[in-house]
């Protein structure tokens, strides 16, 4: 689809005018989790890659699955297992009948890439993805393979079984722009779902948007104008997670803070919120909207924290007051 823009005021608008649309589409098979489908597109027009994380059965895989169908982008699903190896994401070499070696692409090749229960594979596995998540390609027997655009990981994880599970490394968690934690639907929700998911129907889903438009929507996010204090806010707020940087909070219940991706994060989450509202520039509010998905898995809690009982997402408050 050819894209035909007179200004990037026109495009903003455009952009908002599409997230609507999208969020309609994905509404015919997602009941509720506003601020998760919110989040996911966030992400996707930020170049960021996202961490589904909630118990089974809150539609995490559904989600996925539906957002791929309303973009109408090349979707692949990997089912991570224990003895799942890193040549079955990426892709291997083979010797074909006349004896030369081709290479055979992995499911990481496609738009969409959902790794599903990522924590319930080995970490030698999991790294097989830094390198697609952080620079858009991999690398095979020394050459170099580049990915399809737009490129976009969302991974699962159920944060209560643990038996069998190997927690991700923190340079595994940094890549992942966004951590978005699913909570229980509402009663009036699940009543919504109950109804629809024992139905003999099956919605049909438009597609909301091109290749061509989630990319240069992307560029789109990048050229928005953002106010210094804006920026300061941001990097002040990461710098607050971290212990000995003089903040009380961080000093007494945390062990590790947030890096400079996390500033990076704030600043671009907050661009696109402020896009996927309406506006041309962001604000504080912005960043306190990205906040709690940026900061939650690059923060550790110390000890007395954990003995307290007091949780990431209430010290990200706490920081932001």
């Amino acid at each position: 689809m050819a894209l035909s823009y007179s200004n990037d005021v026109e495009a903003a608008d455009a952009l908002a005018a599409a997230y609507q649309k999208l969020k309609k589409e994905i509404a015919r098979v997602v009941v509720g989790q506003d601020e998760v489908v919110r989040l996911v597109c966030t992400g996707l027009f930020c170049q960021g890659h996202s961490l589904l994380v909630g118990v089974p059965g809150l539609a995490k895989t559904l989600l996925v699955q539906t957002v791929s169908t309303a973009l109408n982008l090349e979707f692949k699903r990997v089912q991570f297992t224990p003895d799942l190896m890193p040549s079955d994401i990426v892709g291997a070499e083979t010797m074909d009948k006349e004896r030369n070696f081709q290479f055979v692409k992995g499911p990481v090749f496609a738009n969409i890439v959902l790794a599903d229960e990522i924590n319930r594979t080995p970490p030698k596995t999991q790294a097989a993805l830094l390198e697609a998540m952080q620079e858009y390609a991999v690398t095979i027997a020394g050459k170099r393979y580049a990915l399809p655009k737009p490129f976009f990981v969302l991974a699962t994880q159920n944060p209560i079984e643990q038996e069998g599970t190997y927690p991700l490394p923190e340079a595994q968690l940094d890549r992942f722009m966004f951590n978005i934690q699913l909570d229980y639907p509402s009663y009036q929700q699940e009543v919504a779902i109950v109804k629809n998911t024992t139905a003999d129907e099956t919605p049909v889903i438009q597609p909301a948007l091109s290749a061509e438009e989630i990319i240069a929507f992307q560029h789109l996010v990048r050229r928005v104008p953002v106010a210094d204090n804006v920026v300061e806010y941001a990097v002040s707020l990461s710098q607050r997670t971290r212990p000995g940087q003089g903040n009380t909070i961080a000093n007494d219940f945390l062990e590790w803070g947030a890096g400079p991706r996390a500033s990076q994060a704030l600043v671009l989450g907050a661009k696109c919120n402020a896009l996927l509202n309406g506006k041309y520039s962001p604000d504080r509010e912005d960043v306190q909207a990205v906040a709690k998905p940026v900061l939650r898995h690059r923060m550790v809690r110390n000890f007395k924290a954990e003995a307290e009982g007091i949780t990431i997402d209430q010290l990200i408050e706490r920081l932001m007051a």
